[in-house]
Parts: structure tokens; C-alpha cells; sequence
């Protein structure tokens, strides 16, 4: 057994019970990665539809989300719908025993998911996350282990996270699907977020629009090939989910959006002005991250792995820092050091 901080013991991986809600593209495909790694695994679904192939992919089903919670998994990932998250937790809260379960998620919005746990009376046994994976498509059927191959989660903490529940929530992601770690805020996690996924999903569907609205609409279409369909392939997505993380995460995203439409004004404004200084500006710019994709893609980054060391009292900030560093936790190296991955982008 990993010690706890008085409130929780974390026990070794093997040990480890899993419960997933939800499961849809990201909790099935949760799911089935854990249980194909050996990891014990019981899951509740609103519907009961995917329990026969669950339960042949070696996921214990479970009839009622009270089963599960008395079942007392030392993980429970809250894999459902934001919208559903507060009658998930109001079901949850008189039968969760705090004592033996920690709570986590895998919501593109940290924020809003924290705030519905303390509504719910569920905050001290809560650790956010979220796995940066997925794709356009939706449901059971989609589900898919590989998924998650090679995945950075973003684990999110406050002041009066407990150690040993972050420990247990990391440990899960690092060995029992086998994935990468960062320490992040919930403020920071939703600025990131807005900046890399929901702003992004806008832009797309905004691109999908344009070609909707114009006349040569057909002719575009037949002339689209890889740039347009690598620049548009999350608008694809069910509007409805986009249109709900967007919403969910709606200051950001609205000062990002204006942000990005001033700098396309700039470019609008230099080509009518023929002013080259700033269109050589602004496609200049982003080299850094060109150059670092083109090594990512070459093969040469060589991604340095080292022990960082952090003081047990201010835990939270310093993974923060490290974070920022660009280094991934890829282990736990001693009770106070975590084994990392340099990943730095730019």
C-alpha cells in the first residue's frame, strides 16, 4: 500500500478497482484500454445497451450506480455527459463512501466540473482530469482501446487537493492505461483547453459555414483535398457536443475568438494595403512550432526523461511549474519525486 495523508490509502495498481460512468467513445474506450491491461474494471451506463460486449471485453457491468459506488471502487471516473453531471452526482452522494473512493472525470472543462462536485457535497474526494484524445465520432460502437495510444492527461488540482487522491488518480493514468501526466489548475486547464480545442472547433465549423454559404459551394468540394480536410475534421463532430463544450467554457472561448478575429483582420487590412512587412510578420510568427513539429515528425526530438524532486507542502504549485517546463510525469520515482519526460513544444 501507498501511504495516504490520513484521509485515503492508495493501493497498488493491481489492487485497484475501477469504476467507469458513462460509456460512450471516451469511457468505453476507458474502459476496454483498462480491462485489456488487466485492470478490475465495473461501469454503469444510462442504458444498458453495450453491457453484453462490455461484459465480453472483461467489464464488469453494473445494474444501478448505486451497485457500483457499494462496490467500492478506489477510482470512480465520472465518463458522462456535463448536462448529467448533477443528477450524477446527487445519485452518487448518499451511497459514495469517501472513506475507500476517489472521484475523477474526464470533462473538457475543469471549472465547471469542480463547482457541480462542491455543489454536491463531493469536493474533498475529488481530483479532475482529462485525457487529451478523441475524435469526431460518438457512442459504444466507436469505443476504442487504442484511443488513448501515447495520451497526455491533464490532472487538475486546488489548494486543498489531498496528495494521496492525486497520487491515486495519476497512478491509474500512468500504469493502468499506460499514458502521460501534467499538473495543471482548473483556470489554466480551461485557458489551454480554449486555446487548443474549443476555439479551434469554432473556427472549423465557422470554415464548414463559409463553404455552405457560397455559391461555388460544389465546385469547392470537389477540389478539397488534405489541407481542408486535416483544417476541418473536428467540425464533423455532433454539433450538439460542440456546441455544449464550447458553451461550457464560453468566457474563453469568446476572448480567443475575438483575439483570432482581430488577427485575421490584420491579414485582411495588409493584403488590401499590400503591406509586406506584415504579412512576412505574420506568417513568420508561429516558426517555432513548425520546427518543432517538423522534428517531432522527423524522429529527432530526443524526449530527456529525469527525477524532479518537490516539496510535499506546495505539491500543487511545483507540478505546475514543471508543467510549464514542458515535462511530463511518466512515473512515480519516490514519495516526493515524479520520473518526467522533457516535451517542450516551443
Amino acid at each position: 500500500m501507498v501511504a495516504g495523508n490520513g484521509d485515503i490509502r492508495v493501493p497498488e495498481m493491481a489492487d485497484m478497482t475501477v469504476g467507469i460512468i458513462g460509456l460512450g467513445l471516451i469511457g468505453g474506450s476507458l474502459a476496454r484500454r483498462l480491462a485489456r491491461r488487466g485492470v478490475n474494471v465495473i461501469a454503469w451506463n444510462h442504458r444498458d445497451h453495450p453491457y453484453v460486449q462490455a461484459e465480453a471485453d472483461g467489464i464488469h457491468c453494473m445494474r444501478t450506480l448505486a451497485d457500483l459506488a457499494a462496490a467500492k471502487p478506489a477510482v470512480i471516473v465520472l465518463c458522462n455527459p456535463l448536462k448529467a453531471m448533477p443528477a450524477v452526482l446527487a445519485e452518487l452522494k448518499p451511497v459514495l463512501d469517501p472513506t475507500a473512493t476517489t472521484l475523477t472525470d474526464v470533462g473538457s472543462v475543469k471549472g465547471m466540473v469542480r463547482d457541480q462536485v462542491e455543489a454536491a457535497g463531493l469536493g474533498e474526494c475529488y481530483v479532475g482530469a482529462h485525457p487529451m484524445a478523441g475524435n469526431e465520432l460518438s457512442g459504444w460502437q466507436a469505443a476504442d482501446p487504442a484511443l488513448y495510444d501515447d495520451a497526455l492527461w491533464a490532472v487538475t488540482v486546488c489548494d486543498d487537493t489531498s496528495y494521496a487522491r492525486f497520487h491515486m488518480v495519476s497512478q491509474m493514468i500512468l500504469d493502468g492505461i499506460g499514458n502521460r501526466v501534467i499538473v495543471l489548475n482548473d483556470t489554466v486547464h480551461d485557458q489551454a483547453a480554449a486555446l487548443i480545442s474549443h476555439m479551434p472547433h469554432v473556427v472549423a465549423t465557422a470554415l464548414i459555414n463559409q463553404l455552405t454559404d457560397d455559391p461555388n459551394r460544389n465546385i469547392a468540394a470537389a477540389l478539397a483535398a488534405g489541407s481542408w480536410r486535416d483544417m476541418t475534421r473536428v467540425a464533423l463532430t455532433d454539433p450538439d457536443r460542440t456546441r455544449a463544450m464550447v458553451d461550457e467554457d464560453a468566457v474563453n472561448v469568446e476572448s480567443l475568438l475575438r483575439s483570432m478575429a482581430a488577427r485575421l483582420t490584420a491579414v485582411a487590412d495588409a493584403l488590401h494595403d499590400g503591406d509586406n512587412d506584415e504579412l512576412t510578420r505574420f506568417f513568420a510568427d508561429g516558426q517555432p512550432f513548425r520546427n518543432y513539429k517538423m522534428a517531432q515528425q522527423s524522429g529527432t526530438i530526443d524526449y530527456a526523461e529525469r527525477d524532479v524532486a518537490f516539496d510535499p507542502a506546495y505539491w500543487q504549485t511545483e507540478l505546475l511549474s514543471s508543467a510549464r517546463r514542458g515535462e511530463h510525469i511518466i512515473g512515480f520515482a519516490g514519495d516526493h519525486i515524479v520520473r518526467v519526460q522533457v516535451r517542450s513544444a516551443v
